[in-house]
């Protein structure tokens, strides 16, 4: 009888995205999707979170998971020791020009609501009148104006339009403020202004730099647009069957999704000889 041989696992970095991913429907981590990563990990390879929430939204899922690698927060924003607890890079919004270019939108869709993430190991969201708060395990901060927003260092704005989608809210953004600031979609109801440039792609990139680990050794999956940067950097991209099909149309290959395990299912072929 052959055992299962790990050394042959052929990446040296597995990187995930969190919610609609790594995280089942009850924002958990299956046994199964865990012994795999740790497979992966003894084989030599290193995982690493790639996720949109920013390190206050993410730290108590990586300290329950007892991960104390790097991680790539705030949609690349953030480079994060999760061992150390130590924030290694932050890149802010430009506070102007986001507002610059949420005036640009609004005069193309009409009044949006606002909300925003501050900078830093502990910064809050902050969030603006009329904006639809999604629920999570850190309270949010209610203003009364969307000037309020702006007090602090923020690394990125979040919109909704009260009729548009997702998808026409997001296309509408690029069309008119794209020159000014990056667009993406990181989950329903999300739709996100970051600095221009920015992208999970970035972030995974410094902190694979730091591992010594290059694109070409490197297998990632995920479920929403603002993951497709990340499946152009990589050598090989897995969309979990729950994605967005603009992810699915880029992806290397289509997986089972966030509730059945999507993750381990790949890790497990890969290891498996």
């Amino acid at each position: 009888m052959t055992s299962p041989a790990t050394s042959a696992f052929p990446y040296k970095l597995v990187a995930t995205d969190l919610d609609g991913t790594l995280l089942r429907p009850d924002d958990t981590v299956s046994e199964r999707t865990r012994e795999a990563l740790a497979a992966a990990t003894a084989a030599g390879a290193a995982h690493i979170v790639v996720t949109g929430r920013a390190v206050p939204w993410t730290r108590h899922i990586l300290d329950d998971l007892g991960y104390n690698g790097l991680a790539v927060c705030g949609q690349g924003a953030q480079v994060y020791h999760a061992g150390e607890h130590r924030l290694l890079t932050s890149v802010t919004l430009d506070r102007q020009l986001a507002g610059l270019a949420i005036a640009k939108v609004e005069a193309e869709v009409g009044p949006l609501h606002l909300a925003a993430s501050q900078d830093g190991l502990d910064g809050s969201v902050v969030v603006g009148p009329g904006y639809r708060v999604q629920e999570g395990p850190l309270a949010n901060v209610l203003v009364d104006s969307a000037a309020d927003l702006w007090t602090d260092p923020i690394n990125k704005v979040y919109i909704q339009h009260p009729e548009l989608s997702d998808d026409a809210l997001a296309a509408a953004a690029r069309e008119v403020a794209g020159d000014l600031v990056g667009v993406t979609m990181a989950g329903p109801g999300i739709v996100e202004l970051l600095p221009l440039g920015l992208s999970k792609a970035t972030g995974l990139s410094l902190a694979a730099r730091r591992l010594g680990v290059k694109a070409a050794d490197t297998i990632a999956f995920g479920d929403m647009p603002n993951d497709i940067p990340m499946f152009g950097w990589a050598a090989h991209g897995v969309a979990m069957a729950n994605a967005h099909d603009e992810l699915k149309a880029v992806a290397d290959e289509i997986t089972t999704s966030h509730a059945d395990d999507g993750i381990a299912v790949v890790l497990e072929r890969f290891l498996t000889v």
